[in-house]
């Protein structure tokens, strides 16, 4: 089969591999749609993993199930899935106690384009198939589906972490994707006013969408316009969805006491980059402020997909509003990564239909 792969840090490429062997519970997944994420490219050009060499990339996908395990009891040839971009190992100790996203160590359950070939290929492979797999209803449309098994699952899950109660006042840093699920996450568990931190036209307008109630400029400083909207006082809860090592400082500066900051930003850092993240000591009260900083994996699973399925085809989000690029054929699949590097202003989502 054919896959776009890491080659080494710095170059990716096309590459032959044998097709993926099925597990007695597990699927071989052909993929209908794909789309491309910033920890694709910090895999491959900041080398955030480490020196991986022909490895397959991609962990966001859609796809016809071509193959299936004896012992699978749900799922069957044909059948359309959503595929989460984590892939637990459900009889894991990790998963015993309540964390299946770490199954075999942290970030254990992150598989696809981590420790195993990823999705960006003819054919794929998924473990434990009726665990992790989710039917895709026939009238989905893939733009919208495709956001499910990780910008929503990732962006839903720092809202439903930041313990966000009705009425309450939140900050989401940065609006990416991910971010802007953090939005419509923050509005979902009720908050009232939302401040978005972004400057992307096109993500400043889906974030107002999404119920952002206030957009900040970060150029302007984050922190010195949000406590002068209100009043000095800070937010119930931040969502941190981007920016670099020094984004909690911010975070913890816009927190009011008894605050949490959920972070679902990825602190990528490449080889030679400092890997040190700081905190402010007044602005978390010397570590006595009753502050809290809660962080978690893009949730996968089974029920997981199911339920983020449901919010879609119940419209309470519009996902296909971040597909901003629409490609067509399995070799658009490098354009769309390399599109998600240079990652211009009016980019959010690069989508690839493969049929």
């Amino acid at each position: 089969m054919k896959g776009l792969a890491m080659l080494k840090i710095g170059e990716i490429g096309w590459i032959e591999k044998d097709k993926p062997k099925c597990g007695s519970r597990d699927a071989i997944i052909r993929p209908i749609a794909l789309t491309a994420c910033t920890s694709d490219v910090n895999t491959v050009w900041k080398g955030s993993i480490g020196e991986k060499y022909n490895m397959i990339l991609g962990h966001e996908a859609i796809g016809v199930i071509e193959e299936v395990g004896s012992k699978v009891k749900d799922f069957k040839l044909g059948d359309r899935v959503i595929v989460p971009a984590i892939t637990p190992d459900w009889g894991s100790e990790a998963a015993q106690r309540g964390f299946p996203t770490q199954s075999g160590g942290p970030l254990g359950g992150w598989k696809y384009s981590h420790n195993k070939d990823g999705v960006f290929s003819e054919y794929f492979h998924i473990n434990e198939a009726d665990n992790n797999l989710a039917l895709l209803p026939d009238d989905m449309p893939l733009e919208a589906a495709i956001m499910i098994p990780d910008m929503m699952s990732t962006g839903f899950m720092a809202a439903e972490a930041a313990k966000i109660e009705f009425g309450a006042t939140v900050a989401v840093l940065g609006i990416g994707p991910v971010g802007l699920c953090g939005v419509a996450g923050a509005k979902l568990k009720g908050a009232g006013r939302i401040f978005a931190v972004g400057t992307r036209p096109k993500a400043v307008e889906v974030a107002k969408k999404y119920g952002a109630t206030d957009i900040i400029d970060y150029k302007h400083g984050t922190v010195k316009q949000i406590l002068e909207a209100t009043e000095g006082k800070g937010v119930d809860a931040v969502i941190v969805s981007g920016g670099g090592p020094n984004i909690l400082m911010d975070a913890l500066n816009i927190a009011k006491p008894g605050a949490v900051i959920s972070n679902n930003n990825y602190f990528a850092s490449g080889i030679g980059e400092e890997n040190i993240i700081p905190i402010p000591r007044i602005g978390w009260g010397f570590g006595m402020a009753c502050k809290t900083i809660s962080s978690g994996l893009c949730p996968g699973g089974r029920v997981r997909m199911e339920r983020l399925r449901d919010m879609v085809t119940y419209g309470r989000i519009d996902s296909s509003l971040m597909a901003t690029h629409v490609f067509k054929g399995f070799d658009k699949v490098e354009e769309a990564l390399l599109l998600m590097k240079e990652k211009p202003r009016d980019l959010i989502k690069p989508v690839v239909f493969l049929e």
